[in-house]
Formats: C-alpha cells, structure tokens, sequence
C-alpha cells in the first residue's frame, strides 16, 4: 500500500483543532473551529474522493481519542464517515489499550518496523489524516509517499505546528495544485528525502 497523508493547516502551519472549538485543547488552545468558515463542496469532494482511496488508516493517539469519541456516532455511510469507522484503524501508542471502537489494532514496539510491514501489505493506500506528530516523524523516517496539504487562509498564532521552528529537512515535489472558491489552497506533493542548499545564481 502507498501511504499518503491529508492534513489541514492554517497559512502559520497549525493543524490543531480545525474541526471545533473543543476538539483539541491541548496547552490552553482556545482557537478550535477555524475550518468551519471556509467549508464548500468542492473542497469536500476532494476529501471524499481521498477517503474514498483508503484500504487502512493510519492514526496518532490522540487523534483516534477524537475520532472515536465522534465517528461512531455519526456515520452517515459516505466514503468518509463509514470508512473512519469501518476499516482498519492502526495507532502507533503505549498507553492505549483494549480499545473497543471496531477494527482498531494498536501497534507496540517497533513502529517503524510496523509501518514498513503495512506498507508491504497488497491494496490502495494507507493513509493518516490530523496526527500531526507522528506524520512528522513518519517524514523524517522518509516513509510518506504522498503529502496533500489543504492550506486555509487564517493565521492562528497560537496551537502546534506540524513543523516545528528547528527540525529536519525535507524536499518535496509539487505533483499537483488547485484553489477552492473559499481561498482554500490544495498542494499535493511527493517527499524525496532531504532539502538541497546552494548559492542564488546570478
């Protein structure tokens, strides 16, 4: 399987909490709920159509905790709200355990190791979506194949970054673009390990 990741991010690079003010209010965040604004159709049939690629989802800790507190209650039977909750969920962690939502499987031990083997494994894509975490350290391990960054027009200033102000490199090629009515960018890239330096050309 390819394993691709969607993630939305604010134009300072935030992924916490877009979908509501009380969705991840780790370290005092109290500036949830800034996807709403700019939500439009076209943008969801892009999202759909992702979905609609996955054979297993690949999801952080806390990320599954808000999917499954929501997911299972809310399954419209679309790619997106039926898939989350029907295929296979696999969440790299040491603390969760016995969990009950349907086909959650946790990974232990060697992570890396893991994902090689789900990678391995015949179907269409693997895919984490949100997990900010572990999708950057699924980048330094060169282990993305395909990055899809839907970048909003808003400057948060405050909650966690999927970059970080020091961190690795990375080189990506630019695979695909397109702009949504709302403003809302959609880059799709392919990661090819480390970024280049050099001098500017005169």
């Amino acid at each position: 399987m390819k394993l691709t990741a969607m993630m939305f991010l604010t134009v300072d690079g935030v992924y916490q909490g877009p979908g509501a003010p009380d969705e991840d209010r780790r370290g005092g965040f109290e500036r949830g709920g800034w996807l709403g604004p700019y939500a439009n159709q076209e943008t969801w049939r892009f999202i759909t159509s992702v979905y609609e690629r996955a054979d297993a989802l690949l999801l952080g800790r806390v990320t599954w905790e808000i999917w499954e507190a929501y997911w299972p209650h809310h399954d419209e039977g679309d790619p997106v709200s039926h898939g989350i909750n029907v295929l296979p969920k696999y969440v790299p962690s040491t603390t969760l355990t016995d969990p009950t939502w349907q086909n959650t499987h946790v990974i232990e031990g060697d992570v890396e190791a893991a994902v090689r083997e789900l990678k391995a494994k015949p179907g269409r894509e693997l895919q984490v979506h949100g997990s900010g975490g572990l999708l950057r350290w699924l980048l330094e391990r060169d282990l993305v194949d395909e990055l899809n960054l839907l970048l909003y027009p808003v400057v948060l200033g405050d909650g966690l970054r999927l970059f970080p102000e020091r961190g690795q490199t990375h080189d990506l090629t630019l695979v695909e673009s397109r702009s949504m009515p709302s403003g809302v960018t959609i880059q799709t890239y392919r990661p090819g390990g480390r970024a280049t330096f050099g001098n500017v050309a005169e």
